[in-house]
């Protein structure tokens, strides 16, 4: 078997994101959560027409916690 052998089974990004979630878990308590948090991503977009910039949208809203940042 070689050890190219996962590539049949599921993409680098699904293994890179397995092997995360497994290393994270492995965290004590503490570590565990600051790790969690570093892997929440916040995606926006924005429409653009003739060279301006539109509103941007968050696609997954942040939680509001106080210390959120405002789409610019």
């Amino acid at each position: 078997m070689s050890s190219a052998t996962w590539r049949t089974v599921f993409t680098y990004n699904k293994y890179a994101q397995i092997a995360a979630r497994a290393l994270r878990q492995s965290l004590k308590e503490n570590e565990r959560v600051v790790a969690e948090k570093r892997g929440v991503t916040i995606l926006r977009y924005q429409q653009w027409e003739n060279g301006q910039g539109g509103q941007q949208v968050f696609l997954n809203p942040p939680e509001e916690k106080g210390k959120s940042k405002p789409a610019v």
